[in-house]
């Protein structure tokens, strides 16, 4: 089995436990392709990876910088190179599910094994994940973060605990962990609108004295 036909039955697995446990086949709606709204905006690019934080600063699903996340960030490359680059596993999770009509033509993750700022893109079939470990996640309380060689990965482990999985793993893991994170994230978004509402009240009160 390749890399895309193993993609595609992790995503129906995925959509299986969205449905709370219908089977995938249940899950799947017959000939209604992907809604409009889901497909990537950015135009079609052969080469996406190519300056892809310049091309696309930020992610389209959270609205974070990429360039400030660099090290966790992805890029998917449709079979029509329709490119959508995202902050994190997570958001490109969300990327895979929405255009689970659209073939990936390829699969990039930010390397944590390579030095300096801002790491280099490698394909997600090279890299191998760091899942559970010490290291700080983003979008997700359970870190998921990829090295491009499994030498750095096994380092990284022996430093900071986890797991090594390959991605496509890595990915039902991100799907797994969906649920409660997005829970988390509403909450943390919640409480900062909160808080900024009250400074402003706070400000708008010591400007009228």
């Amino acid at each position: 089995m390749d890399r895309r036909e193993a993609l595609k039955l992790t995503l129906l697995a995925g959509a299986g436990i969205a449905a709370g446990g219908q089977s995938a086949h249940a899950a799947v709606c017959e000939g209604d392709g992907t809604p409009m709204q889901f497909i990537p905006k950015k135009p079609a690019d052969p080469q996406p990876n190519v300056n892809d934080i310049e091309k696309y600063p930020k992610c389209p699903y959270c609205g974070m910088d990429r360039k400030q996340f660099h090290h966790s960030r992805m890029l998917i490359q449709y079979s029509d190179d329709l490119p959508d680059g995202t902050c994190s596993l997570h958001c490109a999770a969300i990327s895979l599910s929405l255009n689970i009509d659209r073939e990936p033509k390829a699969i990039w993750v930010g390397d944590n094994a390579a030095a300096g700022e801002p790491k280099p893109l490698v394909d997600v079939d090279k890299a191998t994940f760091l899942v559970g470990s010490k290291i700080p996640g983003v979008m997700t309380a359970r870190s998921k973060v990829a090295y491009g060689t499994e030498e750095a990965a096994k380092a990284a482990q022996a430093a900071n605990g986890g797991e090594l999985v390959k991605f496509d793993d890595a990915l039902l893991a991100a799907y797994t962990d969906m649920a409660k994170d997005v829970s988390r994230i509403r909450k943390m978004r919640a409480e900062r609108r909160k808080k900024m509402m009250e400074q402003q009240a706070g400000a708008a009160m010591e400007h009228k004295h």
